[in-house]
């Protein structure tokens, strides 16, 4: 009997969440869904106790019964008092890690007489401005008023955050009422003549107390160095970009013979758990990309094999350019690369390989080796449009309000990822990220209008010429002739990993890969995968010839990333 009701158990389960991906009905038959998913999951369990078993079973009779009327509770908001083998498979059904990011509802400022949007707890919200004095300050200070109203249930709640170019604050709201957040006194004339014209941005944590602390739940794992964390990456890929992972027959790890390896061969990377592989699912899903890191590969005239690379971590533990033996890197991705790298290798076509200038290639590499990562234009590359970059909820106003915090708590760092690249664009030098914000405001223009201007490969930054990973190899690829003719015309640091693998610069005839390429797979990629359990997609390969500003102005809205032609 118990195996039966354990078995019963994970097939209620299964059917639940089956039945919420698919549910697009109204909020009262969500409601319906949630509390049949409680009673009949903990019905089915044998090791429920009678008391939550009659619980659940009065809940849902409630239910029935008031629902024409506000209930004092929302179905929801009694998952955490459930046992966790009820609440959490439901929890995780009905929140992602994307819920963690906040969602722009508007600006509020003395040109407008308030702001209206609907939160995740309170359905009728509004806000306006009032300026004052009271502290007797030079530029006084301010009140933000919010009134909610209309909550879902009783115990539902509201998470805010609230930014300006000079300041990040936060608060919830639990009661239906008017609100205030007190402003004693502006930091400078600055502050109060930005939030004077544009206002205070208002962001709403949109899964709401339960949500939020749910999607820190999923984004936590992400970055973490554990089967957990890999596993959190693969869910994220599949859930958000419609990724797949499909395993290959052993051996993942392939024997090369290096002779058949050539300069300007193009090594595509991905890492699914640890520090980068978080970072890399984050990068993978704005971009579009399927792979998250890049290398190249060179030969000496002596017939060596190197691959340069830029962010290889050197003995003090920073992120460089770095042009290494081959058998030293491939070494470290074997045995000491602890993110679980999957490598794919691109050869390049032997026409696009008879332009490519050995020589040239290697001026480049080693102009550049040593210098830092180029952390100045990696988040530029992925920016091109207003709007069609940003996956909901992110947008310009989260992007400039994230800037603001990491400008107030490292500065340094936020000087180096995009305070310079920003007076760039700006035409300025010097000016902190408020100032910029503040410039932009009196030329008329907008920070999202800022962002999209395209990065230019001759821009020289405080610590020399900035590339990014993908950025150094076609950086290279330009130097060595693959862009000619139209070479001054491709700003190859506004492309992204994506851009990289889709040009029609690679090997398009699978007889003539090398021998020893995918041998021990079933499946024959038009590449050669080298490393890795998981069999890597590059959906578009080779399939793009350069033009003129290409990549300057591409949208990447997962998860198709459609992208239109010659932008």
């Amino acid at each position: 009997m118990k195996q039966e009701k354990d078995l019963m158990f994970g097939f209620s389960f299964q059917f639940c969440h089956k039945e919420e991906r698919k549910r697009k009905e109204t909020k009262r038959r969500e409601d319906y869904f949630i509390l049949f998913c409680f009673h009949y999951s903990i019905m089915a369990s044998s090791s429920s106790s009678s008391f939550v078993r009659c619980f659940l079973l009065l809940l849902f009779f409630c239910f029935s019964l008031v629902q024409a009327a506000k209930v004092p509770f929302h179905p929801r908001d009694v998952l955490p008092l459930l046992p966790r083998q009820v609440s959490w498979p439901i929890l995780n059904s009905l929140s992602s890690a994307v819920d963690l990011l906040p969602a722009f509802v508007g600006s509020v400022s003395s040109q407008n007489r308030g702001v209206e949007w609907k939160g995740a707890c309170f359905y009728e919200n509004t806000a306006w401005m009032e300026f004052h004095n009271k502290s007797g300050s030079q530029f006084g200070g301010g009140t933000l008023h919010i009134k909610v109203s209309k909550a879902h249930s009783w115990t539902c709640m509201d998470l805010y955050v609230f930014a300006t170019p000079y300041r990040v604050t936060w608060d919830y709201y639990f009661l239906s009422r008017e609100h205030t957040l007190e402003i004693k006194e502006w930091e400078d004339r600055a502050e109060y003549e930005y939030v004077k014209n544009k206002g205070i941005s208002i962001f709403l944590m949109q899964a709401g107390m339960l949500g939020t602390l749910e999607a820190l739940w999923d984004v936590f794992p992400l970055f973490t160095n554990t089967g957990w964390g890999e596993n959190s990456n693969i869910g994220f890929l599949e859930k958000h970009m419609g990724a797949s992972f499909e395993s290959r027959p052993q051996p993942w790890v392939t024997n090369i013979s290096v002779d058949d390896i050539h300069s300007g061969d193009f090594l595509a990377i991905s890492k699914i758990r640890g520090r980068w592989g978080g970072f890399e699912t984050l990068e993978k899903w704005v971009s579009g990309a399927y792979a998250g890191h890049t290398a190249v590969c060179l030969k000496d005239s002596e017939g060596n094999l190197w691959v340069g690379e830029s962010g290889h971590e050197n003995e003090k533990g920073e992120d460089i350019v770095a042009i290494m033996p081959w058998d030293e890197w491939w070494d470290f991705e074997l045995n000491n690369d602890d993110s679980n790298p999957h490598i794919a290798l691109l050869p390049l076509h032997p026409d696009v390989r008879a332009k490519f200038n050995e020589t040239a290639a290697w001026e480049y590499a080693q102009s550049m080796a040593g210098q830092p990562y180029g952390y100045h234009n990696m988040i530029f590359s992925w920016i091109d449009t207003i709007d069609g970059n940003y996956p909901p909820p992110l947008d310009a106003h989260l992007v400039a309000s994230v800037m603001t915090v990491w400008n107030k708590i490292q500065p340094e760092y936020a000087a180096n990822m995009w305070n310079e690249a920003l007076n760039k664009r700006l035409g300025t030098e010097g000016l902190d990220l408020s100032d910029i914000l503040v410039e932009v405001e009196k030329r008329g223009s907008s920070f999202d209008a800022l962002l999209t201007i395209p990065e230019q490969d001759g821009w020289i930054y405080s610590d020399g010429k900035s590339a990014s990973c993908i950025a150094f190899v076609l950086e290279m690829y330009k130097a060595a002739g693959l862009f000619d003719p139209i070479a001054d015309s491709i700003e190859v640091t506004e492309f992204t990993i994506k851009d990289a693998y889709t040009l029609r610069f690679f090997e398009n005839n699978s007889s003539q890969l090398p021998k020893w390429c995918n041998d021990a797979d079933d499946v024959k990629l038009p590449y050669c995968q080298i490393l890795g359990k998981y069999r890597m997609e590059l959906p578009g390969f080779n399939s793009i010839d350069p033009y003129p500003h290409m990549n300057e102005r591409c949208p990447s809205m997962p998860p198709k990333y459609s992208r239109p032609q010659n932008c």
